[in-house]
């Protein structure tokens, strides 16, 4: 059975900055990895309705690797997005805070694995993101 998971993190950068460091291919193989032993070597993101979203994850030493491939059915533009995958759908909202971003995921449950499991992957990815956005090095 399906459930619905919601995790979220503040990021200490502006809105626009935030959005693009989520949505932009070129910052998404920077940050899109749960653990160092991966990594994302290639993203495709069309933001728009019926656009697609895909992901390359890959084991850095080879041994494994998968697309994760998406279908947008909701985009506001600097607001949210929400997309479908595999039967399931995640919706990620950008809400501006004091000098910060509340980036809130919420997605469906795979049915397979535990919910305290997913929600520990899923939270060291945007976890990763947090950390790039708010680098001093990038530039969004």
């Amino acid at each position: 059975m399906t459930q619905r998971i919601q995790i979220e993190a503040s990021v200490h950068q502006s809105l626009v900055p935030t959005w693009n460091a989520y949505t932009l291919p070129e910052h998404i193989v920077r940050w899109n990895f749960a653990d160092v032993s991966w990594h994302c070597p290639s993203a495709v993101n069309d933001l728009c309705v019926g656009g697609t979203y895909r992901a390359r994850m890959e084991a850095r030493d080879q041994s494994a690797g998968f697309d994760f491939v998406a279908e947008y059915t909701e985009v506001i533009l600097h607001e949210r997005f929400t997309y479908a995958f595999g039967g399931r759908t995640c919706t990620v909202a950008f809400l501006p805070e004091d000098q910060a971003t509340r980036v809130r995921i919420e997605f469906d449950s795979d049915g397979v694995y535990s919910v305290e499991l997913q929600e520990q992957g899923w939270m060291a990815i945007l976890n990763r993101f947090k950390a790039y956005a708010e680098d001093s090095a990038f530039v969004g």
